[in-house]
């Protein structure tokens, strides 16, 4: 009996140790692979290729390739390999593995590598400890800065490059249409005019460095909690006025090299399946030449019906694309070799391009976190920072020798970045709000102190007794993002039941958008103490204020505000940096005034009026407008000029506009451009954004502010004859510095003769 206990024993030891090994090697292949080449080298072909060449090279190969190696060519990595190695490196390494896609070593072609990169990059190499982090997209569309967006996007690229990644799964340009959305941070905000401008800034910026930019997440992706099973019911004139126009604009303007589909479904049908959407939109009507990758998992369900969408590319692991559904649907007709051939080719000639140029040596690793890169995450966080309330001038502090300063909040001393989901990245290194108002206070002797305002009693006599104080309040990854579930089921269940149906979450949706009690409770306990008070709020999107707004003089949206939040903060609230931050956003006195919003539902409308729109509409209340944001000196807008009155349909309309500082200091100005449409025979909104300038001026300077626009921007999407319109009709025109009536100055102009109907789709 005893021989048999040691030998079981020894086999037990035995299959432990195989299963320690086995382990091990797995965890070290996982995060050791290999790291792969991304260039080629061609005969004869320049790294400035025509696209007729690419074309040609790219049909080439697809001549040379079998069937198996063409449908290789339309996947990511295989679903063991591709999860092991997510899975080892998220929990060994915590960062994002490269993923190898579409190599051909038989015909030399290499592998492209995607990265997302909305706020920094997130595929690092081995030996990188952190990349330069910027403020969430959210933050820089409060900036109105396209300029500074492009900028950001050069250097996100380029430390893309340095990573080993030639692929940027960004911008995400779904439009804002309930403050809620968990990913509401990873966009611009409300406005298809305001997501347009940015999403081609993001785009040309990505491209300069020979990454190839995607624009997400196509289309009408603007709840979390559902995303993988909601079908979204909408009519045409709001899918093309309000859902695709900022997509359109990204695509025809910006030319990006792919698209990413939505996870969602589109009356009916999910978005990496919809042949309207992919083939008849995107490709035919608006001239798309690239390619159109998956979101990652659960992006295509039926291979088939996604081939004959015109779905190139299914990411990041093969699930629906397996090969015997392919071929067994080629020999049963159901679509043929050469649909594939045509995917494939679309696909190559894209990315041929970017392989060929042989510009690696210019992005070496010691580009990340570069002074100037690490200087602009400051300019964009302090641009981006949007002022909402300053009574009595409460702001910008003094900058005196001999004071105590009290930062108060959960988050004052907290790295907090964004959210932990795809749009990631990991910073060189965080100043948060406490660190940022330390270093700025210690050249002045001045003593910072930290609570964390649990303690309310304590927190209220350092409130009292100091000079200034600032209250810290707001989210963290914990409470807003990407919503991680690892089933699909998981999501279904929750979906049908109405609420979450499982164990653990990360993110997602916030179904309240008021603060947390514990913040709220902070605010109102400490609020009136002091005169000198701010409240920094941290977070992506819009928020409920009512319970407190009253009870504190000043307000600053700082949001999530990247690796240099902490500094730009103290420059803002101490007037070293003048705040121009605008909202992305209107903010609803009341949030059941918001468009409804559950989060865990199968089945949603997307209505006409959402945002600024709707509440013009409704003549409903709101606590601050779309495109509100104050500052330490005053502007003024007037002699509002349209050079021509009466135009016809096919010209441009050309606006003047002289612009003010009045106040004592040097600042930013957004001149914000609104048409509306009151003799419409259609319902339309009251007023629509259709320009917008961010301008900078010295204490009493005067610019004169122009405009141009194409009437053709002024057209309504008419369903029945499925085109495009422009009405021959008196429009108005409102040029100021916010949505609100009182911001603007008015004139009018005339459209004197209508197009003829377009056959667009």
């Amino acid at each position: 009996m005893k021989k048999v206990l040691l030998k079981l024993l020894k086999i037990v030891g035995i299959l432990v140790l195989l299963f320690v090994v086995a382990v091990a090697a797995i965890y070290f292949i996982g995060v050791g692979y290999k790291m792969k080449p991304l260039h080629t080298s061609i005969e004869n072909i320049s790294a400035e290729p025509t696209e007729k060449t690419l074309d040609s090279l790219a049909k080439a190969y697809v001549s040379q390739m079998s069937l198996e190696e063409k449908i290789l060519q339309m996947r990511g990595e295989t679903y063991a390999g591709g999860l092991i190695k997510m899975l080892t490196n998220f929990l060994g390494k915590k960062r994002f593995p490269h993923v190898y896609v579409g190599e051909n070593e038989r015909l030399g072609i290499p592998a492209w590598v995607l990265s997302d990169g909305p706020r920094g990059a997130r595929v690092r190499d081995k030996s990188i400890d952190g990349v330069t982090t910027f403020p969430v997209a959210m933050a820089r569309g409060a900036s109105w800065n396209t300029d500074l967006e492009q900028r950001i996007h050069e250097v996100i690229a380029s430390e893309i490059r340095a990573n080993g990644a030639n692929y940027a799964a960004t911008p995400c340009i779904n439009l804002l249409r309930h403050p809620g959305w968990g990913r509401a941070q990873e966009t611009y905000g409300e406005d298809p005019w305001l997501l347009g401008e940015f999403g081609v800034a993001a785009v040309k910026g990505i491209e300069k460095h020979n990454v190839m930019a995607c624009p997400k997440h196509f289309a009408l992706n603007s709840i979390e909690n559902s995303r993988w099973v909601i079908d979204v019911s909408v009519d045409d004139r709001t899918l093309h006025e309000v859902y695709l126009p900022h997509f359109k604009k990204t695509v025809q303007k910006g030319k990006p090299a792919s698209i990413m589909s939505a996870y969602n479904s589109l009356n009916g049908e999910f978005c990496g399946e919809n042949q309207r959407l992919l083939t008849d939109v995107l490709r035919n009507d608006w001239g798309f030449e690239g390619f159109i990758s998956t979101d990652w998992f659960y992006g295509v369900y039926d291979g088939v019906a996604g081939i004959q969408a015109g779905l190139n590319v299914e990411m990041p692991v093969q699930q629906a694309y397996d090969p015997e559904v392919i071929e067994k649907a080629i020999a049963e007709g159901q679509i043929s070799e050469a649909q594939i051939d045509s995917l494939v080719v679309q696909t190559l000639r894209t990315r041929l391009k970017y392989a060929i140029a042989n510009d690696q040596s210019d992005y070496p690793l010691e580009i990340i976190g570069q002074e100037n890169h690490i200087a602009l995450a400051q300019e964009a966080a302090e641009e981006g920072m949007v002022l909402l309330k300053n009574e009595n001038n409460t702001l910008p502090f003094d900058s005196k020798k001999g004071k105590t300063i009290a930062v108060i909040g959960r988050l004052a001393d907290v790295e907090n970045t964004g959210d932990h989901g795809s749009s990631d990245a990991t910073p060189v290194y965080v100043t948060t709000p406490y660190e940022g108002l330390v270093a700025y206070h210690k050249e002045l002797g001045n003593t910072v102190e930290l609570h964390d305002g649990k303690d309310l009693a304590s927190a209220k006599a350092l409130a009292e007794k100091a000079d200034e104080v600032i209250l810290v309040v707001g989210f963290t990854h914990e409470d807003e993002g990407e919503f991680i579930v690892l089933k699909r089921e998981t999501m279904e269940a929750s979906a049908k039941a109405g609420e979450f149906i499982g164990e653990t979450r990360i993110g997602g949706d916030r179904e309240d958008v008021r603060l947390l009690p514990e913040d709220e409770k902070l605010i109102k306990s400490l609020g009136g103490l002091n005169p000198k008070t701010a409240v920094v709020y941290i977070g992506g999107s819009a928020i409920d204020l009512s319970a407190w707004q009253d009870e504190v003089p000043a307000i600053l949206f700082s949001w999530y505000a990247g690796m240099e939040g902490g500094t730009a903060l103290a420059n803002i609230l101490y007037g070293k940096t003048n705040p121009s931050g605008k909202l992305p956003f209107t903010i609803a006195q009341n949030q059941s005034d918001y468009p409804a919003f559950e989060p865990f539902s199968e089945k949603v409308i997307y209505d006409y009026y959402h945002g600024y729109t709707l509440f013009e509409k409704k003549a409903l209340d709101i606590a601050y407008p779309f495109g509100f944001g104050m500052s330490y000196t005053s502007f003024t807008v007037d002699s509002l000029n349209v050079v021509q009155p009466e135009l016809l349909s096919n010209e441009t309309l050309q606006v003047n506009i002289q612009v003010a500082n009045t106040g004592a200091m040097k600042g930013k100005e957004v001149v914000q451009l609104y048409v509306g449409f009151p003799n419409s025979v259609v319902d339309r909104p009251n007023k629509l954004l259709k320009g917008f300038q961010k301008i900078e001026l010295e204490a009493n300077e005067i610019q004169t502010v122009s405009f141009s626009l194409p009437v053709s921007e002024l057209a309504w999407f008419n369903p029945e004859k499925q085109g495009w319109e422009i009405e021959a009709m008196e429009y108005e025109l409102w040029v100021g510095t916010s949505s609100r009536e009182e911001d603007l100055v008015k004139t009018s102009f005339r459209v004197i003769k209508k197009p003829p109907v377009s056959a667009e789709l």
